[in-house]
């Protein structure tokens, strides 16, 4: 189909009319929720959050659809505890600021075998999420994260490419959405966040500082070869440090290290809420 096909026919201008509606309230609070049923249009999602990335900070949450009942293992549990761990969260810290991309695709090669996917996504129900991503600030990165679950029906290629497409599009909405709102969130993302103190923590005075990188890649989902790649050390080296590690934390298994983490992430959040107070 040529473009002058698509704008010919009659889900073209309908599309299009969408598009420009859109746009005329690019600058309205309300546009992430309306962005969302037109997303809908493209590919039949069953989850949506729009977050805000700031730094290492904790994400914002700007707009999501998840009822009372789900919201607190869809929404609160990702953003008080495990967020450092995401995929989508570290693929913007290595430079990640635009495009539509799906989880698998940026994720580590034993990411639907780690902990984190069996706690956060399995305990969803999602088969596959698709995040876009745009740079809405020098210091801000807004990614919309469509999931998929087996109710909802499989992303196929097609939706996939439609969503990819649409995303240079969703970008330039998000920007002037940003440009005109963000003083609405700008305390909350300023705000010091417990999982990344949990992270610089966890283990200190137990493990080395190597040691406590190769905790952070296994709790992502790394293999001991991609963690090995990642640090620039031998396979064999990495077993090493983990089986000392394990060692100095008492642990026997990924399981147990996670929920060890989860732990200390839980100690943290509590000190410095006492100390706030």
């Amino acid at each position: 189909m040529t473009p002058t096909d698509l704008l010919a026919s009659s889900a073209g201008l309908e599309w299009h009319q969408r598009l420009a509606a859109l746009f005329l309230g690019a600058a309205d609070a309300d546009l992430p929720r309306r962005l969302e049923q037109a997303l809908h249009e493209l590919a039949d999602h069953d989850t949506v959050i729009f977050h805000a990335y700031r730094g290492r900070g904790r994400p914002l949450v700007i707009h999501d659809n998840y009822p009372p009942h789900r919201r607190e293992q869809g929404v609160d549990r990702y953003l008080s505890r495990i967020y450092l761990l995401d995929p989508f969260f570290q693929a913007i810290e290595s430079g990640v600021d635009s495009g539509g991309h799906r989880l698998r695709d940026l994720a580590p090669d034993r990411f639907e075998s780690s902990e984190y996917h069996a706690h956060y996504y399995r305990g969803l129900g999602l088969k596959d999420e698709v995040g876009l991503f745009a740079r809405v600030a020098e210091d801000t990165v807004m990614v919309v994260s469509l999931g998929f679950s087996a109710t909802a029906g499989s992303l196929t290629r097609r939706h996939l490419q439609a969503l990819r497409h649409v995303t240079p599009v969703v970008a330039a909405l998000l920007t002037q959405f940003w440009t005109w709102q963000h003083a609405r969130f700008d305390d909350a993302m300023n705000e010091v966040e417990p999982v990344d103190a949990a992270f610089s923590t966890f283990g200190q005075g137990q493990l080395t500082r190597r040691e406590q990188e190769i905790v952070r890649l296994l709790l992502a989902g790394h293999s001991t070869k991609s963690a090995a790649r990642e640090l620039g050390i031998s396979d064999g080296t990495v077993k090493v440090h983990r089986k000392h590690l394990y060692q100095r934390l008492g642990v026997s298994s990924q399981a147990q290290l996670f929920r060890c983490f989860l732990d200390h992430v839980a100690v943290v959040s509590r000190q410095q809420y006492n100390q706030s107070g």
